[in-house]
């Protein structure tokens, strides 16, 4: 997927209203219908339209007429009152009207209506900031039952009823798209939090708009372009130390194996020389799947003139993690923080500071927290920080001068510029234990070899989860995939896109 302009429900407002003068709603009505009758069988097949009180029901009346008019037969449910239609979604109503169309207030009994083709929901769109309550809560329902019954795709315009086009949180009842058409740009709810669950296949339709133009997206989705420039061929006269020296700190006892699936992520995705510090006094003196990797203690490793350094794999929380991490935070180079390395800066003032003070310019900082460790490090909970995973990443930005990877559904990267992007790429097979280790080493792995430090980030998370879309798509999960899978397979994908951009 390329990388896509996002907008919050405000900006668009604000491109609507420099936009007033052009018909915006006949376009989405037209955009609409147009992929409606790509999706939706054969003309006469009944299509349900559920039309809601404001413009996304202006839409709704939209398509409803255009699907008349090419010989479809919509059945257009609207339970509001349309003399309290917005100006834009009354005309909508009345061209619907003088069309011959016709409105219902309830669905047909579910025995005695017929088959369903197609369902369009219509009923709420990017502006809606409550729960749904009856009687559309209702309505949503019917809807979801209605398209598994028939078999038939749900078609949401805008956005799906009920999720939040800005965060992906959900507001009670919520329409299960099989498609959504979204208008002018994407929305990053769409693709964050609970929206990839809910939103299908998603389509933009920029409606004559060069939306850009009006005012640049603050958002984007993680597209290869982002990072295009730094995928280049090796030259022939190179030497291991050509690709740089990346640090691997952690493994404390019982959590050796952590540490050593970063250090084999950073390898084969091209570090020339891996180094591992692990803390387990009693760890193994090699790592016998992967010999290449060299182990020694963490003190020494610290002092290695390394490219980049990775902390936290397996790190545990001791007072000996602690001390080794205050070292590493005062080491003059990219540096990566995961697992328990946030863990300890989240309980540590002192680490916090010493985070916050280093040199963005010769010395970036990357934190990669899921949300529970986030939410340690903000001092709030989960669930304040998954009802709005774009603010939250950007306050973690801001607060310790870093960049940072929100994991989940729709990583959120954000950077102290407050520029943020939401990543596309991955399925459900990464909710695997190790999966966040694997990131870790290939974010390591990009920095230890020279790229800059946004590039590295937005190319290992987008990797990250094109490696398990590779093996999901060649049989190998998501059910079962293990974080040791996604190593080749990365190692796979970043060749191929080296190759094809050369």
């Amino acid at each position: 997927m390329t990388s896509l302009p996002l907008y919050r429900a405000a900006d668009l407002r604000r491109i609507e209203a420099a936009a007033a003068d052009q018909p915006l709603m006949q376009r989405a009505g037209y955009a609409a219908a147009k992929l409606a009758m790509m999706i939706g069988g054969d003309r006469g097949a009944a299509i349900l339209v559920l039309a809601g009180p404001g413009n996304n029901g202006g839409d709704a009346f939209e398509v409803a007429r255009l699907l008349r008019e090419r010989f479809f037969d919509p059945y257009t449910v609207f339970l509001g009152n349309a003399k309290g239609l917005p100006p834009d979604a009354a005309a909508a109503y009345q061209r619907f009207v003088e069309a011959g169309g016709i409105t219902h207030s309830a669905l047909p009994a579910i025995f005695e209506g017929p088959r369903w083709s197609l369902i369009v929901d219509g009923l709420f769109g990017i502006g809606l900031k409550r729960e749904i309550v009856e009687p559309y809560a209702g309505l949503i329902h019917n809807a979801n039952a209605l398209a598994v019954r028939d078999g038939c795709p749900l078609l949401a315009l805008d956005c799906p009823s009920g999720l939040d086009a800005d965060t992906g949180k959900l507001s009670g009842a919520t329409i299960l798209a099989s498609h959504t058409i979204t208008f002018i740009g994407g929305k990053p709810g769409l693709f964050t939090g609970d929206g990839p669950d809910h939103c299908g296949e998603v389509s933009v339709a920029p409606l004559d708009l060069d939306a850009q133009s009006i005012m640049p997206a603050a958002g984007r989705s993680v597209g290869r372009e982002l990072f295009s420039a730094q995928l280049k061929a090796r030259p022939h006269n190179c030497h291991k130390g050509s690709h740089g020296d990346a640090g691997i700190l952690g493994g404390a006892p019982t959590m050796v194996g952590a540490a050593l699936l970063a250090a084999r992520a950073a390898l084969r995705l091209g570090s020339g020389r891996v180094y591992v510090g692990l803390i387990d006094k009693h760890a193994p003196a090699l790592d016998a799947q992967q010999l290449e990797l060299m182990l020694r203690t963490p003190e020494k490793l610290i002092g290695s003139g390394l490219t980049a350094l990775a902390c936290g794999p397996g790190m545990g929380t001791s007072h000996e993690a602690r001390v080794l991490l205050e070292k590493a935070c005062a080491l003059d180079l990219p540096l990566v923080l995961d697992a328990d390395a946030l863990n300890l800066v989240a309980a540590e003032g002192e680490l916090h500071v010493a985070l916050a003070t280093r040199n963005p310019s010769v010395a970036p900082t990357v934190l990669t927290p899921h949300p529970a460790e986030a939410a340690r490090l903000l001092d709030c909970d989960v669930a304040v920080v998954q009802a709005d995973r774009i603010g939250a990443a950007l306050e973690l930005s801001t607060r310790f001068n870093a960049l940072v990877a929100l994991k989940g559904c729709g990583t959120v990267v954000a950077s102290p510029e407050d520029a943020w992007f939401i990543n596309t790429s991955g399925n459900p097979g990464l909710a695997t234990a190790g999966s966040g280790d694997v990131l870790t080493g290939m974010i390591t792995a990009l920095l230890a070899q020279g790229w800059p430090a946004l590039e590295a980030l937005l190319a290992a998370v987008h990797l990250h989860g094109c490696a398990a879309d590779c093996l999901v798509a060649q049989g190998s999960g998501p059910v079962g995939l293990t974080a040791g899978e996604l190593i080749d397979s990365a190692r796979g994908c970043l060749n191929a896109w080296i190759s094809g951009a050369a």
